[in-house]
């Protein structure tokens, strides 16, 4: 990977100096590398758009999901367009490429009103009010897993009850701290572990007393999930993490007679097409629904 070392250095600068958050960084990197390992040492001036649709062939032959696919095109892109803002090569190969098509109408899987509650009630720990604040931010806020990690303590005004979000895009949104919420974040704040770092503004620390990690607040996240469904068979459980939570957000919003822009605007969407996976209908809700129809059926 020597020969690509001077693009992946810029690589890392331009994410840097774009503000892209260091998990964003770290996947697109690692993405980058792979593609770039693909190569087998070619120059980049001999580079066309057939090496990049021939490296994510490979990558959909190894079974990985569309999602998956569509990111490491997205890394791809990514890194080519750092290298024309930085001067260092002229045109883009994955421009023009299709991405994989992703399945429609898919329910996402979310917890309703009454999972959430008792969901909240099996959070544990030494740090159980920090634990607590992070899945408040998720399930009753919106925020993404990277959203709630890049968090400082200025971002949050206790008097106006405000969250500032610095989210997808590059892009912030301030949102209302609902009353409960905001008195149990107005808590964990004032019970933060004080960080070993001088400077450090980081809102939710860990025991080490660094900014808590994406992967951390993860498996935090799936650890609470295991107790929440500890006990019910295997077939029988769902396959939750802390995205869902999101996901349980946006639904109850839709269901409690929320407008479509409005929950767009909370979850920090860029297009309101990406907001419409959640107008989703249970089967009892259609059920519902029809048994609402007055039927007259003539005799015959």
């Amino acid at each position: 990977m020597d020969e690509y070392r001077d693009e992946l250095d810029a690589f890392l600068i331009w994410m840097k100096d774009a503000g892209y958050t260091s998990h964003t960084q770290k996947s697109y990197m690692s993405d980058a590398q792979e593609f770039l390992a693909s190569l087998h040492g070619k120059p980049m001036s001999a580079v066309k758009k057939f090496h990049v649709v021939s490296f994510l062939s490979s990558v959909r032959e190894r079974g990985v999901s569309d999602a998956t696919r569509n990111r490491k095109h997205a890394s791809v892109s990514c890194f080519f367009k750092a290298l024309i803002d930085l001067e260092l090569h002229t045109d883009n190969p994955a421009t023009g490429i299709k991405k994989s098509k992703m399945e429609k109408n898919r329910v996402p899987v979310y917890l309703d009103e009454s999972d959430l509650t008792r969901f909240l009630q099996h959070v544990d720990g030494k740090y159980k009010l920090r634990n607590l604040s992070l899945f408040l931010l998720m399930g009753y806020m919106g925020l993404r897993v990277g959203e709630v990690h890049s968090l400082n303590l200025n971002d949050y005004n206790a008097e106006r009850r405000t969250l500032s979000v610095y989210g997808k895009g590059r892009k912030w949104r301030s949102l209302p701290v609902p009353e409960v919420v905001a008195g149990v974040l107005s808590q964990a704040v004032e019970d933060r572990l004080e960080p070993w770092r001088a400077k450090e503004n980081a809102m939710f620390t860990s025991q080490k007393g660094r900014r808590i990690s994406i992967r951390s607040i993860q498996q935090i996240a799936a650890e609470t999930f295991d107790r929440f469904q500890e006990g019910l068979p295997e077939a029988h459980r769902q396959p939750y993490s802390s995205h869902k939570l999101r996901h349980s957000f946006a639904t109850l919003l839709l269901r409690k007679g929320a407008d479509l822009r409005t929950v767009q605007e909370l979850l920090g969407h860029a297009s309101i097409q990406t907001t419409t996976i959640y107008t989703h209908i249970t089967n009892r809700e259609k059920e519902e629904a029809v048994a609402r129809l007055d039927i007259q059926i003539p005799q015959f």
